[in-house]
């Protein structure tokens, strides 16, 4: 049976939630000669390894270098006209696969569609951190595609044409993250085919549990979003000025956040002033940084 859609999973250390991520995939609907799963094990210390083994799946074995490096080497072995991305912190529903293919529609030409993403959920979103990213629809590749320039699905839950991936150099393994930002751009520039949303393909995601991991993930964001604005600084002009007003902007979310009040709008407060000092933070490491700047 030809194999439809590739699964291409990177994993550093993901032991704690891989098995759950395992067990969803290879119990899609999907007749399982239909997929394959590709599971990149990108330098991990732990017992990831030992995890996958269980699992009837194909384990990429790579030195440590980076979500974008490891599902690149995913890419370049998937047999699948599609590939699909989902995290190894990701639950992705029986039905995940089925309902991206479905999305694909029947048109019969497969290339007036670039690809398809889905809905991310909180699983067990029970501390604070976890459900502010609930409530704000951190994780909502709807609210991300809708974007007026840049447009982006979250890799988290996505599925492109391979074909399209290899035609734009799939992703560019510098970022520390918005690679994905950086390759729906590129996707949408040089190759043809409308992108789709599918409610229906829905993933269930870890979040961070506590507000110091979602400072470390958010000072990657703003890392990575550096690294997105030099790489378009022809298109993004960005300053000095800018740049310190951005900072002076935190000052009423520092104060909104002190501001008593109902239980999740004193959350989402807090969230936002977490997120945007973070990913300020972030940013300054990478766009002012004349180290940074030489990569690019």
């Amino acid at each position: 049976m030809t194999v439809a859609v590739s699964v291409v999973i990177p994993v550093y250390n993901g032991e704690r939630t891989l098995g759950a991520c395992l067990n969803a995939i290879c119990g899609q609907s999907l007749h399982r000669d239909t997929y394959e799963v590709i599971l990149v094990d990108d330098g991990s210390t732990d017992n990831t390894a030992d995890v996958a083994s269980r699992y009837s799946v194909r384990i990429i074995a790579q030195q440590n270098q980076g979500a974008p490096a490891a599902r690149n080497r995913g890419i370049r072995d998937a047999r699948g006209f599609w590939v699909a991305f989902t995290d190894a912190d990701c639950i992705p529903s029986r039905n995940w696969l089925k309902s991206l293919l479905a999305a694909t529609g029947n048109e019969g030409n497969r290339e007036s569609v670039l690809g398809v993403a889905g809905r991310i959920m909180g699983y067990g979103s029970e501390t604070e951190a976890s459900r502010f990213v609930d409530l704000t629809g951190g994780l909502d590749s709807r609210r991300h595609l809708g974007h007026p320039k840049y447009p982006f699905a979250v890799l988290g839950n996505a599925m492109y044409r391979r074909d399209s991936l290899l035609t734009v150099g799939n992703l560019d393994p510098r970022f520390y993250t918005y690679d994905a930002c950086d390759l729906h751009t590129r996707l949408l520039r040089q190759c043809p085919g409308e992108f789709r949303f599918e409610p229906k393909a829905v993933v269930l995601h870890h979040h961070r549990p506590d507000w110091k991991a979602y400072w470390r993930q958010q000072l990657g964001y703003g890392r990575g979003l550096g690294q997105f604005y030099w790489k378009y600084r022809k298109e993004i002009r960005w300053s000095f000025i800018r740049e310190l007003n951005s900072w002076l902007a935190l000052a009423p979310l520092a104060l909104a956040a002190g501001v008593k009040g109902q239980r999740d709008i004193r959350l989402i407060r807090r969230g936002r002033f977490v997120k945007n000092m973070a990913q300020r933070t972030g940013f300054v490491q990478t766009y002012w940084s004349r180290a940074e700047r030489k990569r690019w």
